[in-house]
């Protein structure tokens, strides 16, 4: 009863932050009454697939071959991405290998160098996730929650294609980890 209390509280005070005019789902209400996109993936391709025109996908069709092939090249592509970054920052970080008499221009330096690694260490633990979600594809147990199995919902995977708990069983985990710590 008490996780129930807190979930309705947190979807309280989120709902008196927003605009009264505003939808609570304004990009998810907008696609389903497109009938354009809403059939829109019937003859396109995963890699054709605009974000818009999955989210347009009837809740029937849920994780069907398409969205796992959608979501798959999703994860291919940020993991493409990250690899190119640590490239550039490889190659920034002998460029940047001068010596600098002077102690707060070496000290700014050596904080830009602090703040990039700390970055890639970030995105190694993201490549992990992505790695995770790409196996949860292969599998066919992407999409659904860790904790629950109910499924995790397109714009939420859209919006995070690691995601691996429904968008309620991630607000009880943070509420049970503010009052409890870790």
């Amino acid at each position: 009863m008490a996780q129930a209390v807190a979930s309705t509280a947190a979807k309280a005070s989120y709902l008196h932050t927003m605009p009264t005019t505003v939808q609570a789902h304004p990009t998810f209400t907008a696609a389903k009454k497109d009938p354009k996109l809403a059939n829109n993936w019937k003859t396109k391709s995963a890699a054709e697939l605009t974000d818009a025109e999955v989210m347009a996908m009837p809740d029937s069709e849920y994780m069907n071959d398409k969205q796992m092939a959608f979501f798959r090249l999703k994860l291919v592509q940020l993991k493409q991405e990250i690899h190119n970054s640590a490239g550039e920052t490889t190659e920034h970080l002998r460029e940047d290998t001068v010596v600098v008499p002077d102690p707060a221009d070496r000290a700014t330096i050596e904080e830009e160098h602090a703040l990039e690694l700390r970055t890639r260490d970030r995105e190694r633990k993201l490549l992990k996730k992505i790695e995770q979600s790409i196996g949860r594809i292969d599998s066919g147990d992407y999409g659904y929650c860790d904790e629950t199995g109910e499924p995790i919902g397109v714009g939420r995977l859209i919006a995070r294609p690691t995601a691996t708990l429904s968008l309620e069983a991630q607000q009880r985990r943070e509420l049970k980890q503010k009052m409890f710590g870790d």
